[in-house]
């Protein structure tokens, strides 16, 4: 039949549909945790907990569930290892390509799963105690582990052991050591106590020092016990036992030790030992849910090791309880509450729940939306829930409301949302009906009832009561509406209120009814006073600020005035070149000096001061006529820029700092002899190709007292060219330094052909419309031999 292999695939479709949803939820909750993990440690964002989930992740090899279980059975460890700050501002910079690779990779790109761990990390999701963990190991563990049999022990108080999960184990056996003291020769126990793996491979050694499990005991012959590591401790021990002889081989042993890390986070996820604090729920409990005509669930909660709750898990539920996804009564029990419902955190209602256990007061919410799957069809109820403590544990329960109590609650909702009530008067009978928001608003006792209509203008203000009795009379006089503001005095101080009313009127014309609302608009109304002091402010500080940059402005131009040509200095020609920022309101602290000293000799500085506005360009000044003194005085490079740190030191701001280059220039010799205080290196241009010279070593001015400086020399050649500059020349915000570096190398080479003029072509290469830092360039020209020989 046609429509019958229609239905069945259509069935299919939608089983497969519910089947991905359920991965999904338990799959997003496992990463929420992990991603909550890191954020906890390192006091991250999500996001960027995410990222670093991926990363790790990538550089493991791993895929991504993989790398959260193991995020999960990780918490506690301390971290180690920190990278040195060091105090060049330039050095050892590097930056990853952010495309380098992809946080979601296609399944073609996942990592290579030869062990099957990815399959058993999927499959991990699922896992709702040690005892389904251990089926889960059995089954998921890759075939050349040879896994026969799978038992979980967890230490006991005592110190003794526990089994509380096996697989390929007959119960009798399981019986037989379902509790182990705290005696010697048990391998699992002293895996745990050594915190090191023992990997049994000879029966007639290992019989010798162990008590071998087993009846008989060469039913396995070899077997591995594996401590699980949580945190930097293990009080769960993870046994793999083997039908097969010989050794475990590197391949296998690094197999299950990654698994073992695995279901180190899945045990922290639901504990090891599964003893719910409510006990076993007995049939006769579900059989009365089953009864109930409510949704509800009898939840038992699952604790992490410091006490505090994490989830809980379903120990009933009744028919018409039905999670997100579509399940609903019998088949919610043993999940946990955040894998049927994963919004819940978001909403009061988890809050709520832990509070009510906490408190034994019952939690009761407003009234909330909520999407529900019912027979497959996806529905949009309103329900208000209740969380009840019940011995150890908690009965949630969910109320659909009915279209009238939904129609009366948004009345209420409107009414609390907009701060306003309504009212009516009778003008016939005197009946008057207030809402509860009116007496609120009027900071009335509802017990004094409600104001007639005549006397509402009493309640206002003096300077106000003629503007609301004029508005009120010609309302009931002439049915006239009316929309009036005043205000009234309360306990907490004056309100602004507003009135809407309007008449209805008799067959004769005559209003006999009045009905209408109040509005509070006092924090409106403060708002937008609030909103008119806060512009007179920004405005006023506009002002000052423009002043401020004006005069600055003024005073950086007689400081520092720029030539409009090139200059020649010692032979050499040298374009000069200062770009302000054009964002903002502050005025830089960037300088450059080129000038020829007496003994012919030329000295070059170019400098930058941290900051902006007046502070900075006075500092700019400060520095820049002190180093061209020190200089013409005949100090050398490095005693100047010690000289200027300390100048800066103990300056009026001790804690300004600035970076300068130093450069002298003899025409005789040709020798550049320069000196930088934590400043970008020059750019050396020499037959078509460009070059950073090597800094030496100099901290920037103003960090620290008496710092080294050192000196570096360059033999220049004709048609050299040396370019300095400060870092807004080279710094975006959207790249690292050293691709900066890079581009100015290129754009120097490329403008290299631009003849006299390249310092225009080099600066509209390098710059963005927006900049956000001053600029400024020194471009240095050795002139050829052809070029020194004419006139």
């Amino acid at each position: 039949m046609p429509d019958m292999a229609a239905l069945t695939r259509i069935v299919a479709r939608q089983r497969a549909e519910m089947d991905r949803l359920q991965n999904l939820a338990a799959t997003s909750a496992v990463l929420e945790r992990a991603k909550g993990a890191v954020m906890a440690l390192t006091g991250c964002s999500p996001d960027a907990a995410q990222e670093e989930l991926h990363r790790r992740a990538k550089d493991a090899r791993r895929t991504l569930l993989e790398e959260c279980w193991i995020t999960l059975g990780g918490l506690g460890r301390s971290a180690a290892g920190a990278e040195a700050a060091g105090d060049d501002a330039f050095a050892d910079r590097r930056e990853e390509n952010p495309a380098a690779w992809d946080p979601y990779p296609p399944p073609d790109q996942e990592p290579a799963d030869p062990a099957g761990l990815g399959r058993l990390a999927k499959a991990l999701v699922h896992v709702g105690g040690p005892q389904d963990l251990a089926r889960c190991l059995l089954e998921h563990l890759a075939p050349g582990a040879d896994a026969d049999a799978v038992m979980i022990f967890a230490r006991l108080p005592g110190g003794g052991l526990e089994l509380v999960g096996h697989a390929g184990v007959d119960d009798v056996l399981a019986g037989q050591w379902r509790q182990v003291p705290p005696l010697t020769g048990i391998a699992a126990l002293d895996a745990l106590e050594s915190g090191e793996p023992r990997w049994l491979e000879s029966l007639r050694e290992d019989r010798v020092r162990y008590l071998l499990i087993g009846d008989p005991p060469e039913r396995w012959p070899s077997r591995a016990w594996l401590p699980v590591m949580s945190g930097d401790s293990a009080d769960v021990a993870l046994g793999v036992l083997r039908r097969r002889e010989g050794p475990f081989t590197p391949e296998v042993r690094q197999q299950l030790l990654s698994a073992a890390r695995l279901a180190a986070g899945a045990l922290r996820t639901f504990g090891p030992r599964q003893h719910p604090t409510l006990g076993t729920v007995p049939d006769s409990v579900q059989t009365v849910f089953d009864r109930l005509p409510v949704p509800a669930v009898l939840l038992s909660p699952l604790r992490t090791r410091t006490g505090d709750v994490e989830d809980f898990r379903v120990e009933a539920a009744t028919a018409g309880a039905f999670d997100a996804v579509g399940r609903c009564g019998r088949e919610l029990i043993g999940l946990r509450f955040l894998e049927c419902w994963p919004t819940v955190t978001e909403e009061p209602l988890w809050q709520g729940c832990l509070t009510a256990l906490a408190s034994g007061q019952p939690f009761e919410s407003e009234p909330f939306a909520r999407q529900q799957t019912v027979a497959g069809t996806g529905e949009l109820a309103t329900v208000s829930a209740r969380a009840a403590r019940l011995g150890d544990g908690l009965v949630v329960s969910w109320v659909r409301h009915d279209p009238s109590d939904r129609q009366e609650q948004r009345l209420a909702d409107v009414q609390r949302l907009g701060n306003l009530g309504w009212a009516n008067w009778n003008l016939v009978t005197g009946e008057m009906n207030w809402s509860t928001q009116v007496f609120a608003i009027l900071d009335r006792d509802p017990a004094h009832g409600a104001v007639p209509l005549a006397q509402l203008p009493g309640l206002a203000l003096p300077e106000e009561t003629p503007l609301l009795t004029r508005a009120i009379t010609e309302l009931v006089r002439e049915g006239r509406p009316c929309d009036v503001p005043f205000r009234i005095l309360t306990r907490q101080g004056v309100r602004h209120l507003r009135a809407v009313a309007e008449t209805v009127s008799d067959v004769h014309g005559r209003p006999v009814e009045v009905h209408g609302f109040l509005q509070d608009l006092t924090a409106q109304r403060s708002a937008e006073l609030a909103l008119v002091a806060s512009e007179r402010a920004i405005l006023t500080q506009h002002g000052v600020l423009q002043a401020e940059r004006t005069m600055a402005a003024r005073l950086q131009d007689a400081l520092l005035p720029l030539p409009r040509r090139p200059v020649r200095v010692a032979g050499l020609r040298v374009d000069l070149a200062y770009l302000p920022a054009q964002s903002g309101l502050n005025v830089g602290g960037d300088w450059f000096s080129a000038i020829e000293l007496p003994d012919g000799d030329a000295l070059f500085v170019v400098g930058d001061v941290a900051g902006h506005g007046m502070d900075a360009v006075a500092a700019m000044a400060l520095l820049r006529f002190t180093a061209k003194g020190m200089i013409i005085t005949g100090s050398s490079l490095t005693g100047a820029l010690v000289r200027l740190n300390a100048l800066l030191l103990h300056s009026r701001d001790p804690h300004g700092t600035a970076t300068m280059i130093l450069a002298r220039y003899n025409p005789a010799r040709r020798r550049l002899l320069w000196a930088q205080a934590g400043h970008p290196p020059p750019l050396l241009l020499r037959d078509g190709e460009a070059r950073y010279l090597a800094r030496p070593h100099g901290m920037l001015l103003g960090a620290r007292d008496n710092p080294p400086y050192e000196e570096a020399e360059c033999r220049l050649r004709p048609g050299d060219r040396v370019v300095l500059y400060t870092d807004g020349l080279v710094e975006r915000p959207s790249e690292s330094i050293d691709r900066g570096l890079e581009r100015l190398a290129d754009a120097a080479v490329a403008s290299g052909a631009l003849g006299p003029t390249q310092l225009g072509g080099l600066l509209g290469a390098m710059l963005e419309p927006e900049r956000r830092d001053d600029v400024c360039v020194l471009d240095i020209r050795v002139p050829t031999d052809e070029e020194e020989k004419e006139p």
